[in-house]
């Protein structure tokens, strides 16, 4: 994905805890729907923005022998190698891609940090196969409510100014409510969006990806409104053991390419 476009960035000591925590998240369910396409042994897919590409890994061990993943991230991760697996430095925004190659295309939390992401989505289904499968994992921010907290203010505050640095980037953190109807306007048939709601308590990986961003995005917090003192605060708000809010919504949307 495009530096310009999005707000976290790709090196430093914050990149790998970011993806070990979205892993640990939402592996589980963005495989378990690419489960339900099928995908075995000799497709050709695709997995835009892999980050450390545990999902690119599991997609690799379903296509062999014979199939193939392709990885693309605009600054990969150490991602463990495969034999049916290849990783590339692309930026889905700006670099081709070819026409009609795969039967799957997997893009998790991607397209929602693109202001032309509806020309990211054109793009995409233009690579894919007659009949093949998209599935577009993404968040909406719109709904992640604090439960029980000893300073929900500050809580609520750190969500909003979250909200507000990345639609400052041109991102749309509400895009996953979206992302059905884009789908389907693009072309798509048979969409079929799956929505998934989490609890961010003490020991949950969804609470730490909270945590990790208070200071991965320390910068766009300050920038939107935060303090240091404020930053503070909600990092011991949030290491309350009695800490309880929703998760934000993830809607996992597949779409398949008219055959």
């Amino acid at each position: 994905m495009t530096s310009q476009a999005y707000v976290f960035t790709n090196d430093g000591p914050h990149y790998a805890e970011q993806h070990r925590c979205l892993a640990a998240s939402y592996d589980h369910i963005t495989t378990g729907r690419l489960a339900a396409t099928g995908v075995t042994d000799g497709w050709r897919c695709l997995e835009v923005g892999t980050g450390h590409g545990s999902v690119a890994r599991w997609l690799a061990e379903r296509v062999a022998p014979t199939g193939s993943v392709l990885a693309g991230d605009i600054a990969p991760g150490d991602v463990e190698p495969h034999p049916n697996l290849t990783v590339v430095e692309h930026d889905i925004a700006t670099d081709p891609l070819p026409a009609e190659r795969f039967d799957l295309i997997v893009a998790r939390m991607v397209l929602q940090h693109f202001p032309q992401r509806n020309a990211v989505l054109r793009k995409l289904i233009t690579a894919l196969k007659p009949g093949g499968w998209l599935q577009i994992d993404e968040l909406d921010t719109g709904y992640e409510p604090v439960l029980i907290a000893t300073d929900a203010a500050v809580y609520e505050k750190f969500l909003a100014a979250k909200t507000d640095h990345m639609r400052s980037r041109g991102g749309d953190p509400e895009w996953g409510r979206k992302a059905p109807l884009a789908m389907r306007s693009a072309g798509l048939v048979d969409v079929d969006p799956r929505p998934h709601i989490g609890s961010r308590h003490a020991g949950s990986p969804e609470l730490a990806l909270q945590y990790n961003h208070t200071f991965h995005l320390r910068e766009g917090l300050l920038a939107a409104g935060m303090t240091e003192a404020e930053l503070i605060r909600v990092r011991e708000v949030m290491r309350d053991p009695g800490f309880r809010a929703s998760s934000s919504v993830l809607y996992s949307v597949q779409g398949r390419k008219p055959s």
